[in-house]
């Protein structure tokens, strides 16, 4: 599956590579808050930030409960995300913070690829394997931008 993530002002779109549209990000005012809504606008998944800095954290959140915590482990050397849930733990591994792979279970499952578009704005690129995919995984885009965004943009 192939999917993109694309800045339209304060929120997110998300298209397959038809151009349809599957998902919308908005960020709530207040906070480092972003809710996941499918195309018929149901709330799906929210993600917040928990920790700011130079490593920060965040929590997918599925009604009111945390299930996957997201946790920086380094925005220079070996750029990379820890994502663990009940029964599964990802990893966003990267060289240059702008290509990641995705490692479920200690397999690569899929890419995120950081695009620099004539704007200046940054898209996102996730390529996943069918049977990895879960509505959440385009909250990793998210994540990545609100870690790495500035730093690519300077580039």
């Amino acid at each position: 599956m192939t999917l993109f993530v694309i800045p339209k002002g304060s929120k997110y779109i998300v298209q397959d590579k038809n151009e349809r549209l599957i998902y919308t990000i908005k960020k709530k005012s207040f906070g480092a808050k972003f809710i996941l809504y499918d195309a018929s606008n149901y709330e799906l998944y929210s993600l917040v930030q928990t920790v700011n800095g130079k490593k920060p954290a965040f929590e997918i959140i599925l009604n009111d409960s945390p299930v996957i915590l997201m946790h920086c482990l380094s925005v220079f050397l070996d750029p990379s995300f820890e994502c663990r849930g009940n029964d599964m733990n990802f990893q966003l591994k990267s060289k240059d913070r702008k290509l990641f792979k995705i490692i479920k279970n200690d397999h690569e499952v899929g890419k995120l690829n950081t695009v620099k578009l004539m704007t200046g704005e940054l898209q996102y690129e996730i390529v996943i394997e069918d049977k990895h995919f879960d509505d959440y995984i385009s909250l990793f885009a998210i994540a990545i931008d609100r870690a790495f965004g500035d730093i690519n943009k300077s580039k």
